[in-house]
């Protein structure tokens, strides 16, 4: 075995001693409840961040499909860029103007007064997206928010495990 692989046979007590389990060979206390609730607490914080991320990349899949069902190509022009909002304009083929409310999906390192190719769905105009862009791009900011979630959540359940250690 590699001097780097976890040594999982002293991995399960640590897991074991994160979960929020009542020991009914202890006493109950104010303090022991207190620590099960705060454990209890951070698990459910790292589940709906987890959920969220995941939803995030499902979001973005989801209008990616969308679009690619009834695919238009259009020439745009961007109003206002920012690093997660970005307004455009864009006319279709019949010569209707759009100015989507949400803006353009996956804006980043547009700017102002840019030209640029969009694609969006025909039957909703305002589900935009910059052309050859897609939903991988969500991944890494997904998984960046759960991975940092779960590091610092591992960490405040270290130390509640700590603290519970010192109480018994």
């Amino acid at each position: 075995m590699s001097r780097f692989a976890p040594n999982l046979p002293q991995l399960r007590p640590a897991l074991q001693a994160a979960l929020p389990l009542r020991n009914p060979s202890l006493p109950e206390t104010t303090e022991r409840r207190t620590l099960r609730w705060a454990k209890t607490a951070v698990w459910i914080i790292l589940g709906i961040i987890t959920l969220q991320s995941v939803l995030l990349v499902a979001g973005a899949w989801r209008n990616d499909r969308q679009i690619e069902r009834h695919l238009g190509t259009a020439e745009a022009e961007v109003l206002s860029a920012g690093p997660r909002r970005s307004t455009i304009e864009f006319v279709t083929p019949n010569r209707v103007t759009y100015r989507p409310e949400l803006g353009v999906l996956y804006p980043s390192e547009l700017a102002d007064g840019m030209r640029i190719y969009v694609e969006y769905d025909r039957n909703d105009p305002n589900l935009v997206r910059v052309k050859g862009r897609s939903a991988v791009l969500a991944i890494i900011p997904a998984g960046s928010i759960a991975v940092a979630a779960w590091a610092l959540g591992a960490l405040m359940l270290t130390g509640l495990v700590r603290v519970e250690q010192r109480l018994l």
